[in-house]
């Protein structure tokens, strides 16, 4: 996270800035390691803005979960094997198989070697280790387990590659008919119909309603097309706010978890990722309001990051997280309920595996169900699509041939 900060030195000089932190408490720690008396600090906005909009940051090479659990699991047997973290990470640092993470890694080793601590180094490239991945490494340095650390967070890793794996599979067949529908319909309309629509005209007869209406589509792709470039430009801009602004990010969230049938599919996402992280959390001994506040980063849903966070400060008043729970509609009550159990039994992080792994299945049962579904639907809607055009086409040359038999 990068946070804003106004502060005094010794000598009196009031300095502005800019830290780079896992939250709020750290940047404060590290600002006063440097002598600094803290005025103002405040997480940095994310808000869109053409001057700090970058085109190298906006094409920025991403990291796998695939990568990273392969990383992950690799430093872990090289560190239980007894071999230096530098050394261990030196010898990873080209063989990630991806020549950006191999630089990344080696720039890692280079900051422990001038004495920072590695999940320090991690926090400086947030947009590749998450405030989960962090957390769990720095509980793992203090525990003095850190190789175990890094076992269990390959295993997350490759748990959140499977199910970006089944999310992807699930809506490669979908995303690809309803291409072949665009293009055929628009080959249609700019190839054939036209060759088609002098015949019609010179008939002179009346046309169909549904024939107009597709003569109309062939001429607006026909000889309108730039506004139709722009058209879909402007829908571009548009998604681009509302998936890169904090703002336009807010309004998103809500709007996919209230798409029929996919909402669900999108609220089951969050929760598991939910129930998944501070499970995980709790188990690396990580405080209980910190993991909450983890979690709200990880979730990937501003509505249920809000449920998250507000739970977060009703712990931190003596509250329980399963009575923060059962006020939200978000949250299935089932949960909230098994919740006070684990509370009351001190069990909570199994209580949260448990439902977790439920949630992981019912994800899975779903996206079968969609991908069974959608074939069918999808093919029936590419006949009815192709197979209207069709008639409406040979509609009036029917009516044309009746007319003169």
């Amino acid at each position: 996270m990068r946070f804003e900060f106004q502060a005094k030195d010794l000598s009196g000089k009031t300095i502005k800035g800019t830290i780079e932190a896992i939250n709020e408490e750290q940047a404060l720690d590290v600002l006063s390691r440097r002598n600094l008396v803290v005025l103002y600090l405040k997480e940095k906005s994310k808000t869109f803005s053409p001057k700090s909009f970058s085109w190298a940051s906006f094409f920025k090479r991403k990291i796998s979960s695939r990568d990273k659990a392969i990383f992950s699991r690799q430093l872990a047997v090289t560190v239980s094997a007894g071999l230096p973290l530098v050394q261990a990470l030196e010898t990873l640092a080209g063989q990630t198989g991806n020549k950006y993470f191999d630089k990344i890694v080696g720039e890692i080793a280079d900051n422990i070697r001038g004495g920072s601590r590695f999940s320090t180094s991690l926090a400086r490239y947030p947009e590749i280790f998450d405030d989960f991945y962090i957390n769990m490494v720095k509980a793992g340095e203090v525990s003095g387990r850190l190789d175990s650390t890094l076992v269990y967070l390959a295993d997350e890793e490759e748990k959140n590659y499977d199910l970006q794996r089944k999310l992807r599979g699930a809506m490669i067949y979908p995303v690809f008919v309803l291409s072949m529908v665009v293009i055929i319909l628009i080959l249609m309309l700019t190839f054939v119909i036209p060759q088609i629509t002098g015949l019609i005209l010179e008939s002179g007869g009346e046309i169909p309603l549904p024939t107009r209406i597709v003569i109309g589509l062939s001429n607006f792709i026909k000889y309108q097309w730039p506004f139709l470039l722009l058209f879909v430009g402007i829908l571009g801009f548009f998604y681009f706010l509302l998936t890169r602004t904090k703002k336009g990010r807010v309004i998103w969230d809500k709007l996919l978890l209230r798409i029929p049938i996919f909402g669900r599919l999108f609220k089951l996402i969050a929760l598991v990722r939910l129930t998944a992280s501070l499970s995980t959390l709790i188990v690396g001994g990580i405080p209980l309001p910190e993991a909450l506040q983890i979690t709200a980063d990880v979730v990937g849903n501003h509505s249920y990051r809000q449920i998250v966070l507000e739970a977060m400060e009703d712990v931190k008043s003596g509250r329980s997280i399963a009575s923060s729970f059962l006020t939200s509609p978000l949250i299935p009550r089932v949960l909230s309920n098994i919740l006070i159990i684990g509370e009351q039994t001190g069990k909570l992080d199994e209580v949260l595996k448990k439902m977790a792994d439920f949630y992981s299945g019912e994800l899975e049962g779903m996206l079968s169900q969609l991908v069974s579904l959608l074939e069918p639907v999808i093919i029936v809607f590419l006949g009815l699509v192709v197979g209207g055009i069709v008639l409406s086409i040979f509609l009036p040359i029917y009516q044309l041939a009746s007319i003169q038999f």
